[in-house]
This record gives structure tokens, sequence and C-alpha cells, in this order.
């Protein structure tokens, strides 16, 4: 259901802004980034459920909520940038979405350093009982 919303919504944007384009085409960019924002939001209300039950799945493995938590940031991330890259790319400012796609990479590289360092101590924890 959640993917023939998001269908809809994407099909409905293009010939809203496919219609626009031939009469008012600088209302264009921001009938793609409204619907952009309604796909986005949709996917969200999905996205609550399922993290609801990976916190559930990773309380009953006893994996550490911190290192969960920072992977949902590290992918999150990933997706706002992403996102906002694609959309800067849109509007014809490819150099910027290049350098926004750098800045963003440095900064999930930053965030995974504790992920890095649990993935350590785990290895030395295993050469140890080697």
């Amino acid at each position: 259901m959640v993917v023939a919303k998001l269908c809809v919504t994407a099909g409905v944007t293009a010939v809203c802004a496919l219609v626009l384009k031939s009469h008012k085409s600088e209302l264009v960019p921001l009938c793609i980034t409204a619907g952009g924002i309604l796909m986005l939001l949709i996917a969200l209300d999905y996205l609550t459920e399922s993290i609801e039950l990976i916190k559930q799945f990773s309380q009953a493995a006893g994996i550490d909520t911190s290192l969960v938590r920072t992977i949902f940031k590290i992918v999150g991330i990933g997706y706002v940038i992403e996102l906002t890259a694609s959309s800067v790319k849109d509007l014809g400012f490819e150099s910027i979405s290049d350098k926004l796609v750098l800045c963003g990479r440095i900064i999930i590289f930053l965030v995974s350093v504790p992920v890095l360092k649990t993935l350590y101590d785990v290895i030395v924890s295993l050469i140890g009982l080697a």
C-alpha cells in the first residue's frame, strides 16, 4: 500500500510539473519540491513502524542502544544528504550538489568513529579468545 501511495504521488507530481512547465515554468521547482516532501512524509510514516521493530530486536539481542542510534544517524545523514543533493542537482547546481555529497561523506565518517571503535574492541576480544 505504501508503494502504491508513493507511485501515485510521484505520478501526480510529474503530471502537475509537466502541465506547469507549459504555463508557469517558474512554479515547476516548487511543484517538484512539494511532491518530494509529500513522498518523504509518506515514507517516514512507514519508517517509524520499522524503527520500533529494530529497537525491540536490538534490545532482545543485547546490542547497545547507542550503537543502534549511531547507525540510524549514519543512515539518516546519508538519506538527507542524497535527497538534498538530488534536489540541488535538479535545480541545475551540480557543483554545489557534488560538494554537499563530499561534506556528507566526511560527516558520516566522523559520526561512524564510535562504530569503528566498537568493531575494533570486538576484534581485539576475539583475538584474545583464540
